[in-house]
């Protein structure tokens, strides 16, 4: 089991790098939607499988995703709201960060709390789950309607931050698996999708780029993240009818084509091409 949790890492850190480097090529809006493409809930999901005692604990942990990306859209949106409400010579990044992270602690407990209420009752988890994803799918498109900045980068993010990226992604995914192991599905699907990626790519993007980037790229990542639940959905399903590859490569498909697709079709038509660069600026920390 500890070598299923490490391939899981090792593969989860590869591919979290990208999200970063397509909001940095194609600007907050495009490249939010782009970076939110279900990419580490893959191999924790594969893990997952593999570590879950029996294909109702999958479920449970597959299910519990929605909800962990529900408090991500809000732990998200907290990115935009809090700065405007700080001085301007207060530490804005820190407290930002910190404000962020203990909403998101803070939603988590209460979800771990509801969620253990709600299986005990034996209630259904499926359609609370689908309800989840719908109310994720609402944030995101109120989050993009209204008007933003959300410009592209102009500084690269260094290699240093992307391996820091990578390796936070790898830890929650490791994690993940090896917390499903343990008969905690609904920890694991939290743990499977805790905020590591987004955390490094918000703070990665306004050290190296500036405030306005990330924080553009909120709505989007909102609206993006919804494919990550529609995954988790179809893969509760399509994993135990299909067996592990199959049912998640099929999974993936439906999330990526079905939201992803759609989602940047639909900023791209509606006249939201990415914001001109701005100009190069000393980041406040």
């Amino acid at each position: 089991m500890p070598l299923t949790a490490l391939l899981s890492a090792l593969f989860a850190g590869l591919v979290a790098i990208g999200a970063t480097l397509a909001i940095e090529r194609w600007g907050g809006r495009l490249g939010g939607v782009l970076g939110s493409i279900p990419t580490t809930i893959v191999p924790a999901s594969l893990g997952i499988a593999a570590g879950s005692a029996s294909t109702a604990e999958y479920q449970q942990a597959m299910l519990a995703v929605p909800a962990g990306m529900l408090l991500n859209a809000g732990y998200l949106l907290l990115w935009r709201l809090l700065p405007p409400l700080l001085p301007p010579s207060a530490p804005r990044l820190p407290l930002v960060l910190g404000g962020a992270l203990l909403g998101w602690l803070a939603g988590a407990v209460l979800v771990v709390l509801s969620g253990s209420i709600w299986t005990q009752a034996r209630l259904p988890l499926l359609p609370l789950a689908m309800l989840t994803t719908l109310a994720i799918l609402a944030l995101g498109l109120r989050a993009c309607l209204q008007p933003w900045p959300a410009p592209k980068g102009l500084r690269h993010v260094g290699p240093l931050t992307l391996l820091a990226r990578g390796a936070l992604a790898a830890l929650a995914v490791g994690g993940a698996v090896l917390i499903a192991s343990t008969g905690h599905p609904l920890l694991a699907g939290l743990a499977s999708v805790f905020p590591a990626i987004f955390t490094t790519t918000m703070v990665s993007l306004w050290i190296s780029q500036g405030e306005a980037v990330p924080t553009g790229a909120v709505g989007p990542m909102m609206l993006g993240s919804a494919s990550v639940a529609v995954y988790a959905l179809a893969a509760s399903v399509l994993v135990p009818a299909l067996g592990p590859l199959a049912g998640n490569g099929l999974a993936w498909l439906c999330a990526a084509l079905g939201l992803s697709l759609p989602a940047a079709i639909w900023l791209t038509r509606r006249g939201i091409s990415p914001s001109p660069p701005l100009q190069p600026q000393v980041p406040r920390t």
